[in-house]
């Protein structure tokens, strides 16, 4: 089994396919079709030119100002990433996420569940499954997530996700909004109720897809196979020399960011990169820097569909996610884990979480578990 030799990025989060508004009054709306919202008001035109609808300024309560579309379909191209679903009860307030568990243990304070606390009793009301996707035909390298907190979905999606999982790579498929109807005779008169779920379609039958047909193949992992004496560059400049002349540990901190984000940067350079920063420690009785820590996340409240817009609230660490998740990266490849490996391990330990969605507080825990310094 190959080590992993290159630090991976997360998946960047490019918006939202959401199932629902606020209708004037400020009531929560159900939508028989999807409406997208995120930052960037190209990434927005460019969906109602493929999806219909106008591209328009939004502010969620509490937050900053975005935009939305409102689209004309309930059915739009993806592409679908190996484990892109996670499910949490969760119980949410203006100040964020106060619970959230898999049924027995609060993943927040990594405690048994109190089945007598209210905000236990709140958060099994109802599931949050998150799903991420890639949108195929929409410009940008990330993914778009969707919310729901219905019954349906979070029963109906796992199962999805873990077949097309076992597929292997990213496949190609469709998301959409099927219509269901439900009976309710709790009643003194039978209630006829009407809503919508969203599923995952795909254009081929299960044994073509585990035959390979649907895949989209994945792109090697940058610099390729590495040896026992790995290239400590990928590609791109002498980044050994250029560390060679710095002087301070933020320089050499700041040339791994530049390696980092034009994607020349494999393990045996960052290794070296850190045993450089260390040696200029050393020497000059410095301390390293600390990657700058994430910014707090603004208040916010539920939406129509009941989603607040706010990353869960974590404890500081001093780190953000992707530089976590760098770490998880170079522990697993000293264990010799690929990342398939690295992602499926993850989301076992982690209750159904994936990388991509996880927290910093999440990702901590992990490489907690993954070190050992962290008790299973």
């Amino acid at each position: 089994m190959s080590p992993i030799l290159d630090l991976q990025k997360r998946a960047r989060e490019l918006g939202r396919i959401r199932l629902g508004q606020k209708s004037a009054n400020g009531a929560p709306q159900k939508l028989d079709r999807f409406r997208f919202t995120g930052h960037s008001q190209a990434l927005l035109t460019k969906i109602a030119e493929l999806y219909g609808g106008e591209a328009r300024q939004w502010t969620p309560a509490g937050g900053t100002q975005q935009w939305e579309v409102i689209s004309d379909t309930a059915r739009v191209p993806i592409m679908v990433p190996p484990q892109p679903v996670s499910q949490w009860y969760e119980f949410w307030t203006r100040a964020g996420c106060q619970h959230r568990c898999d049924g027995r243990t609060n993943v927040l304070t990594d405690e048994p569940c109190d089945p007598e606390d209210p905000k236990h009793l709140e958060a099994i009301k109802k599931p949050t499954t998150r799903l991420n996707v890639v949108l195929r035909d929409v410009e940008g390298i990330g993914v778009w997530r969707v919310e729901t907190h219905g019954f349906n979905a979070a029963i109906e999606l796992p199962d999805v996700a873990e077949f097309l999982a076992a597929a292997g790579g990213y496949v190609n498929g469709w998301l959409s909004l099927e219509q269901r109807t439900s009976i309710d005779n709790t009643g003194d008169k039978p209630l006829t109720r009407h809503y919508m779920v969203p599923i995952i379609e795909v254009d081929v039958t299960p044994a073509q897809l585990m035959a390979g047909h649907g895949r989209v193949a994945a792109p090697a992992l940058a610099g390729g196979p590495v040896a026992e004496t790995p290239a400590l560059a990928a590609a791109g400049p002498d980044y050994v020399a250029l560390a060679a002349d710095l002087e301070t540990a933020d320089e050499i901190r700041s040339l791994w960011i530049r390696a980092n984000e034009a994607g020349h940067m494999t393990q045996g350079l960052s290794d070296h990169l850190a045993k450089r920063a260390e040696e200029i420690k050393v020497a000059a009785q410095q301390p390293v820097a600390s990657p700058p820590a994430a910014a707090p996340a603004a208040a916010a409240v539920p939406d129509a569909d009941g989603i607040v817009d706010a990353q869960l609230v974590d404890p500081p660490t001093g780190e953000d996610e992707d530089a976590i998740w760098q770490r998880i990266v170079s522990e697993a490849g000293k264990r010799g884990m690929s990342l398939p490996d690295l992602q499926d391990h993850f989301a076992s330990l982690m209750g159904g979480v994936t990388s991509d969605s996880a927290s910093a507080a999440e990702l901590t825990h992990y490489l907690g578990l993954l070190t050992g310094e962290v008790a299973a």
